[in-house]
């Protein structure tokens, strides 16, 4: 069953985090990932903050994900995006 890598982040630096940008794609589809949401327009219904940017991928299941997000390709960039950008990200099961 498919589990999706939920990002919701604001880029603090974009020259900065453009390397990281540049790079994930290839990680996540090395672990057979595959994007469905790369920071497009946000329309905020409900709640708030409105988010800045959200980031959607899907993968076969919870494992692959954990797997790629643990791997040392993503590992090796995602300092970048740490330095670069502010929020929170989550795995979440297609159930």
């Amino acid at each position: 069953m498919p589990a999706y890598f939920v990002a919701e982040i604001e880029v603090t630096d974009p020259d900065g985090y453009a390397p990281y940008a540049a790079a994930a794609g290839a990680s996540v589809a090395q672990y057979g990932g595959k994007s469905i949401v790369r920071g497009g327009k946000v329309q905020l219904v409900e709640g708030g903050p409105e988010p800045k940017r959200v980031v959607i991928t899907e993968f076969p299941d919870i494992e692959a994900a954990r797997r790629w997000y643990d791997s040392p390709e993503y590992q090796a960039i995602l300092p970048i995006r740490l330095a670069n950008s502010r929020g929170r990200v989550f795995i979440v099961d297609g159930a």
